[in-house]
């Protein structure tokens, strides 16, 4: 494995699983709205940092002028080639946030969520988005707030060694800024919560949660929104 990437403890293993999370995170648009009031992407060249499946990449080609997906497993390449064959605007690249498979001064909206791109350690990754971000261009990385939500309580007992006091000092030394979000948590079936739950936190933890909530089928969820203009 290329010693530069950090594997994903949850869509590397389980894409199936993940595709049904993606589908039930924030389905009122929270987070879209939020990022296009900062920086509306219509007319605009598009980078998803750490798309996986691809997901993302046909909402973001409704309006922008291109979009580029970047992906460090190949597995989830493929998949994401799939999902956008038909769409001529986006094109899929193997790829780490480390070392981007761009010319300079290529994109003017770059999007990264929940993409391991978490604060100490990637600095290499803003460095290539000093160098691929167009003047006047903006960045948004989405990651978890473990201190407000429900979810947020899940993620501080599953991964006590995120400090997100560091994660905090890191994006403001960086010139980034925060916009802490609400966002929900809501699926079709407790099957499928049950699912999401096991590929999101560790086993005990989660089952520790799954029997705090036996009837839940989603839950509010906290999320920092950070943000930087190029």
């Amino acid at each position: 494995m290329n010693p530069d990437v950090r594997p994903s403890p949850n869509i590397w293993g389980n894409p199936a699983v993940y595709e049904i999370e993606n589908r039930g995170v924030d389905r009122a648009g929270v987070l879209w709205d939020a990022m296009r009031s900062r920086a509306d992407w219509a007319g605009r060249d598009v980078l998803d940092v750490g798309c996986g499946t691809g997901f993302h990449l046909p909402h973001f080609a409704e309006t922008a002028r291109s979009v580029v997906g970047v992906e460090p497993n190949d597995a989830l390449v493929a998949i994401a080639r799939r999902r956008v064959r038909r769409l001529p605007s986006v094109s899929v690249h193997a790829g780490t946030a480390g070392r981007l498979p761009l010319p300079d001064a290529s994109v003017d909206v770059v999007h990264a969520r929940w993409a391991y791109f978490f604060g100490p350690g990637c600095e290499p990754g803003l460095a290539e988005l000093d160098r691929v971000v167009r003047r006047g261009g903006a960045a948004f990385v989405i990651d978890n707030d473990p201190e407000r939500s429900t979810f947020g309580g899940w993620f501080r007992r599953g991964f006590p060694e995120v400090d997100p006091r560091a994660v905090e000092r890191f994006w403001s030394l960086h010139g980034w800024s925060r916009e802490r979000l609400e966002i929900a948590w809501t699926f079709d079936s407790r099957d499928d919560f049950e699912a999401v739950v096991r590929i999101e936190l560790p086993t005990a933890v989660a089952e520790e949660v799954l029997d705090e909530h036996p009837d839940a089928t989603g839950v509010d969820y906290a999320v920092n929104l950070w943000w930087r203009r190029y």
